[in-house]
């Protein structure tokens, strides 16, 4: 064989998971390759919120926020259940906490701070924690990235240097509600005076999450190539020697020495797998992934006998679409007080903070159920809603643009009788279902579905309310826009052992080559146990596949 290149290592994929196993194979003194499929690096980890789910790390010690490795293992037995092996589960609590202290002690990029009260998506689990156990990256200003600021993936939209974390927005969402929601917002308005004045580019959310692991992947002098995928596997004398990219247009023949690490993504954005492998109906616009996530992993693994997992889940992600064909993601707003969201009969079917992931497993039950009924679901709010929460991503009393009326992404009805005309939902009963809810929501308790009832529920609430997620819907005009059952990447892929090496069909493992990213089939199972459980999973196995692949020296 003729090699172009070699390498120690190479890692396939530039979200967190791929960061962090180049970052781990770099400083161990392996010779190390990051590629990426795109034209800039991030994938669907610099679209994420950047929050990263490892219980009883340094930064929740810190906060006084630490639990223990029986109470976390006790959570994950609860939610992920024994589809995903003890050892699996266990070496991830163990080793995310050394991969979070490896990586702050690499220098001043990595830093995080605790999400306080961002609950656990299932607190009332056994060993649930109200309090949460997240954790997100600190703002950064991009210009420290220098030449490779240019690298970076771009926002989805333009924030002008209006920048929130995650822990911003849960109180500025309550600006004209509480004096925290104020306090916030004076943050925010400085963090846009130094963008505007001193001409800082600061970055929060995933985009700080990459922003940070590519500053200590640089400073360590890490290489990165853009725009070369990954084509395929060298396999020789049955072992995977090397791997062929395309390389400024060119194939070129790479050899691996020690480790192949795919740190890449899932197959949201091919509509053929979505309609193989996910369930029906399904639709490539519904997904807020990259354009690359194509799953261009899935044949040549396949040609290998890799073995596959949970091919038929997503990350779901409940989502308005605008007119331009825009997913939005609807997180905070499912927490409203004063919102409802019903199938096609106008009928409510869940409780409608459920976690998101949940949300859309709950979504196609209820379309099976109802023969196609949820799928075309609606979220509904009224005026009062509008002046008082920031809604699809517009500030309070800031109205819906006018493309969305002229599109009829947004429907707007005088009375509750003329939006259910506009829905084509049968008649009197959005009226029913608004009545009943707003009984509920006088008397504090939701007696169908118990929302408000539990810590995840009231994160994005009112505090001022009785029950932060109960408020009459009763102020004209009223707002419907359609909901589908939207994702933010695949969940299924290769399975994995407790080094994240790939296993085969027939049990055994391919003994250098390893898989962290969307492209594994999740260690989550069919759960999601808290804010973060894609990214901490995907960060910890990179670093156990790279400490791996370096104890083979």
């Amino acid at each position: 064989m003729t090699w172009d290149y070699e390498y120690d290592v190479v890692v396939v994929g530039s979200g967190a998971a791929g960061f962090s196993a180049a970052i781990t194979a770099k400083k161990e003194g392996l010779r190390t390759l990051l590629i990426e499929k795109e034209k800039h690096f991030g994938g669907a980890s610099a679209l994420s919120g950047g929050g990263v789910w490892i219980p009883n790390n340094r930064y929740l010690v810190k906060a006084g926020a630490a639990d223990s490795f029986n109470e976390s293992k006790l959570y994950l037995d609860s939610t992920v259940g024994d589809l995903v092996a003890d050892n699996i589960k266990e070496i991830y609590l163990k080793k995310g906490i050394q991969m979070l202290d490896y990586m702050h002690n690499l220098g001043p990029h990595m830093r995080f701070s605790y999400a306080k009260n961002y609950s656990d998506y299932y607190p009332t689990h056994p060993g649930g924690k109200g309090k949460g156990r997240s954790i997100e990256p600190e703002v950064i200003d991009l210009n420290k990235l220098q030449d490779w600021k240019s690298m970076l993936l771009p926002p989805s939209m333009d924030t002008k240097g209006f920048v929130m974390t995650g822990q911003d927005f849960v109180k500025v969402n309550m600006i004209t509600r509480t004096w925290a929601g104020k306090r916030a917002s004076v943050t925010l308005g400085w963090r846009l005076i130094k963008h505007k004045v001193l001409k800082k580019d600061y970055a929060s959310l995933g985009r700080a999450l990459i922003a940070r692991m590519a500053l200590t992947y640089k400073d360590l002098n890490g290489e990165i190539w853009l725009d070369s995928p990954f084509i395929d596997f060298i396999y020789e004398n049955d072992q995977v020697t090397g791997l062929t990219v395309n390389k400024n247009g060119k194939q070129v023949t790479i050899k691996i020495n020690k480790g192949l690490i795919f740190g890449s993504g899932g197959f949201s954005r091919d509509q053929e797998k979505r309609d193989k492998f996910l369930p029906s109906p399904q639709n490539v616009d519904w997904t807020s992934s990259p354009i690359g996530q194509t799953g261009d992993i899935i044949e040549p693994f396949a040609k290998l006998n890799a073995q596959f997992g949970l091919m038929d889940r997503v990350w779901g992600a409940p989502t308005v679409i605008n007119h331009l064909g825009m997913p939005f993601f609807l997180v905070a707003d499912r927490g409203l007080p004063n919102m409802i969201i019903v199938d096609q009969d106008g009928n409510r079917y869940i409780n409608e903070p459920t976690p998101y992931h949940e949300f859309i497993d709950k979504m196609y039950e209820h379309n099976e159920k109802t023969g196609g009924k949820a799928i075309t679901s609606w979220i509904i709010l009224d005026a009062r809603a509008k002046k008082r929460y920031i809604f699809t991503g517009l500030f309070p009393g800031q109205d819906f643009p006018k493309e969305y009326y002229e599109n009829g992404i947004v429907l707007k009805g005088n009375t509750v009788e003329e939006l259910e005309n506009k829905l084509s939902i049968p008649k009197g009963n959005l009226v029913k279902t608004i009545d009943r809810f707003n009984e509920f929501a006088r008397n504090g308790k939701d007696l169908d579905f118990h929302r408000g009832e539990n810590t995840h529920d009231k994160y994005y609430g009112d505090p001022t309310l009785p029950n932060p997620n109960l408020l009459e819907i009763n102020e004209a005009p009223y707002y419907a826009m359609k909901v589908y059952p939207g994702d933010i990447g695949t969940k299924g892929g290769v399975v994995t052992d407790e080094f994240a090496r790939v296993v085969k069909e027939d049990g055994t493992i391919f003994d250098n080559v390893y898989a962290c990213g969307n492209c594994s089939a999740s260690i989550m199972g069919h759960s999601y146990p808290g804010p973060g459980a894609t990214l901490g999973p995907g960060m910890t196995f990179g670093f156990i596949a790279s400490m791996h692949c370096k104890d083979k020296l």
